[in-house]
């Protein structure tokens, strides 16, 4: 059975509880940890959920924050339905070829008409 994953980032419930009022404020405090990012990457990393992101900016926004890892991302995943194609010949199928039934043929000669 496939699983979907879905996470939540909350750097931005972290950064109204430390008193960081824009992403800007966070440039300073990356960079002392050794992460240089600009202000419009740190912009895409607040305002959304990034698809991929360096390990080392994860752990040094959990020391900027003073959080474990499970307090900046959380996630649920659930199994996901998938739906049964149908095929030629399968069960389903077998009552409406039964019902069909061929139209004989005419043929007719150009002469005839």
């Amino acid at each position: 059975m496939k699983r979907q994953i879905e996470y939540k980032f909350h750097v931005r419930e972290l950064m109204a509880r430390a008193g960081i009022r824009t992403s800007r404020d966070l440039v300073d405090p990356l960079r002392d940890r050794g992460i240089t990012l600009s202000e419009s990457q740190i912009n895409r990393i607040v305002a959304h959920n990034p698809d991929r992101i360096a390990f080392q900016v994860l752990v040094a926004l959990c020391d900027v924050f003073g959080v474990e890892m499970n307090e900046l991302v959380t996630y649920t995943s659930a199994d996901v339905r998938t739906q049964r194609r149908k095929v030629a010949g399968d069960e389903a199928e077998i009552p409406l070829m039964e019902a069909y039934r061929p139209v004989r043929a005419r043929i007719r000669r150009p002469e005839d008409d």
